[in-house]
Parts: C-alpha cells; sequence; structure tokens
C-alpha cells in the first residue's frame, strides 16, 4: 500500500464522516414531530451514538 493510497483511504472515511454528521446535524435542527415521522429517534440513540437496526440491535 503506497502512501498516496493511504492518504486517499483516510480523504475519503474523512469525507464520509463529516457528510454522516452533516445528515445527522440537519436532521436535528427539524421539529420532533418531523424526526418522529421519519423514525430519526428510533434510528438514532443519541446518548450512545449508535445507530440501531432491526430488532433493536447496535449496527
Amino acid at each position: 500500500m503506497s502512501i498516496l493510497s493511504s492518504i486517499g483511504r483516510i480523504a475519503s472515511e474523512f469525507t464520509a464522516a463529516r457528510t454522516r454528521f452533516n445528515t445527522a446535524r440537519s436532521i436535528r435542527s427539524l421539529p420532533l414531530e418531523l424526526q418522529k415521522d421519519i423514525g430519526w429517534p428510533e434510528a438514532f440513540d443519541s446518548k450512545t451514538g449508535y445507530r440501531h437496526g432491526h430488532g433493536g440491535e447496535a449496527v
């Protein structure tokens, strides 16, 4: 693995994490009623930071 591929992988991971953060921030800025309509409180536990899949298990 070359240093350039390592840098590219790190940059990709950073971009993906930043996109997830911005999405979560946008959803949290919606009114609570809309968050409930899209299932946000059940899909993401803000206390633990885990996303929950089917059956309530952490994904």
